[in-house]
């Protein structure tokens, strides 16, 4: 009898990718993104400014850089980990919730994870099943629809920042998108990407809603050091009183998200943490082992020395970048930001047949990338997004500058 012969190869006799993964975008800040490194290998076509991810050009200060973290001083650095965390840095983050965040939470209620993204994936699989729903304060951070995705859930989009005025308009904004099916609540303060922060008696309002029926929060904090109590916002309450912590209003069931990445400029050592309920956290843990085992420790030893000497750096950094936002925001006319790294910026009045991707071609040829709105919402394909962080001040003044001529501003 003959050979059978090599496999098949045809589309039919492929295995499938799952639906719901393939219908998740591989491209999410800039459609451009692949043409960045043809760009700036050829210096005639002028300089780059990639505005569409909200990094920092800052490194980490000294001490708190991956190359400040001896082997020698820290005996097994290369060697797995507890999975929770390190014992060391799970204090400090207890101590740094109660002090800073007017949260108590006991070591067994923190978990370091590898990035508030991995902290997010992790709950979010600890709480999420087939068919749930995660309400989603829009416009967002372009992960957390994705995060929801991957767990098979349904993200419900609340258009918000750019829509409600008042506490009773936040209320009735959120109420309006919950179901039988409605299982979380995902609030981001300050906002990725709108620059607000959320007064305190929204919150509470909200943490009182989520109560009402019975949801998880998750209260994304991950620019909780970039408050600028002058930004405006056009609120009935502004930012004046800074930055507020949602799980001081229902502790039971929010679960508190934090980064290393924003605050200290860490994003390569992918350290972020948890904090919340016992019961939530142990099975968040599980998903985590999962997925990433534990975050990196030397990046976690790195997060330790942030928490200790960091303060000065932080205060810094902010005043930097809120000065940077004042002057991007009146160039561009928008109101300042109250937080954050971000504007997002209404361009409606500025597109033509192409829509929004000839305006970002418009941009990238004169040498700026910004991320589109519809990654930050379905309603918001007429808005882009820039981070005013990426590079340094005038090189984002600069690019601000080009931005406003194509903007006609």
């Amino acid at each position: 009898m003959g050979s059978a012969g090599p496999p098949s190869t045809t589309s039919s006799s492929r295995p499938e990718i799952a639906p719901g993964t393939a219908a998740m975008p591989g491209v999410i800040y800039s459609p451009f993104a692949d043409r960045m490194a043809e760009r700036m290998a050829d210096p005639s076509d002028g300089p780059l400014f990639p505005l569409h991810v909200g990094d920092t050009w800052r490194d980490p200060f000294v001490g708190a850089r991956s190359e400040d973290i001896r082997s020698a001083l820290h005996p097994r650095l290369h060697a797995y980990g507890d999975t929770r965390g390190l014992p060391d840095l799970i204090e400090r983050v207890s101590q740094k919730l109660a002090e800073k965040n007017g949260l108590r939470h006991s070591p067994e209620e923190v978990l370091i994870t590898a990035g508030a993204t991995g902290g997010l994936a992790a709950v979010a699989g600890a709480v999420l099943s087939p068919g749930d729903e995660m309400l989603i304060l829009a416009p967002f951070w372009p992960l957390i629809r994705g995060i929801a995705q991957s767990f098979r859930a349904r993200s419900i989009e609340v258009p918000f920042f750019d829509r409600v005025s008042c506490r009773r308009e936040a209320i009735e904004q959120v109420e309006s998108r919950i179901t039988a099916r409605s299982r979380v609540l995902y609030v981001s303060t300050p906002s990725n990407p709108t620059g607000r922060v959320i007064p305190g008696d929204w919150l509470e309002a909200l943490a009182n809603l989520a109560r009402h029926h019975d949801l998880w929060v998750f209260s994304d904090e991950v620019y909780e050091d970039y408050h600028y109590p002058h930004g405006a916002s056009g609120c009935e309450s502004s930012a004046i009183g800074g930055h507020v912590s949602m799980g001081r209003f229902a502790p039971e069931r929010t679960i508190s998200v934090y980064s290393f990445s924003k605050s200290y400029a860490m994003a390569g050592q992918r350290v972020g943490y948890l904090a919340g309920p016992e019961r939530v956290l142990a099975e968040a843990r599980k998903i985590a082992t999962h997925i990433y085992y534990h975050p990196p420790i030397v990046g976690q030893r790195t997060a330790l020395a942030a928490l200790e000497e960091g303060d000065d750096w932080i205060a810094n950094a902010r005043e930097e970048d809120r000065a940077v936002g004042v002057d991007v925001a009146e160039r561009l006319g928008v109101a300042s930001p109250e937080g954050g790294t971000f504007l997002f910026l209404d361009v409606r009045d500025r597109l033509d047949e192409r829509g929004l991707a000839g305006l970002l071609e418009d941009c990238f040829e004169r040498g700026v990338l910004v991320a589109p709105g519809t990654s930050c919402g379905e309603e918001y394909g007429e808005w882009i997004r820039l981070s005013y962080t990426a590079a340094p001040g005038d090189a984002v003044r600069e690019a601000a500058r080009r931005l406003a001529s194509v903007l006609g501003r």
